[in-house]
């Protein structure tokens, strides 16, 4: 079920481009949410390895006035972090499987 869902909205991310250039306030605001769920995530040590990667292509993107891929970059890295986060509350209980212990 979660990976239908992580699918579904994988793709529904891919699929929602926007019909006007990204500005450098529209980055802006992508990044400070990416940041936000990156953070989130690294405060329930659950931080998915590429979420980094993805903001710092963000960085650059925008350093090099390509807010379009810059925004887009933001917001993926942003659906990493809310992930990541969905993952650590959804196993926080998980435990160990029985066959450690024996």
């Amino acid at each position: 079920m979660m990976k239908k869902t992580l699918t579904a909205a994988a793709l529904a991310l891919m699929l929602s481009g926007s019909a006007f250039a990204a500005s450098q306030a529209d980055f802006d605001k992508a990044y400070a949410a990416a940041e936000a769920a990156r953070k989130a995530a690294a405060q329930m040590k659950n931080e998915w390895r590429d979420t980094g990667k993805l903001l710092k292509k963000a960085q650059e993107a925008a350093k090099a006035g390509d807010f379009d891929k810059a925004v887009k970059l933001a917001k993926a890295a942003e659906f990493q972090g809310r992930m990541a986060v969905e993952q650590a509350k959804a196993q926080a209980n998980a435990g160990n499987p029985d066959y450690l212990y024996n």
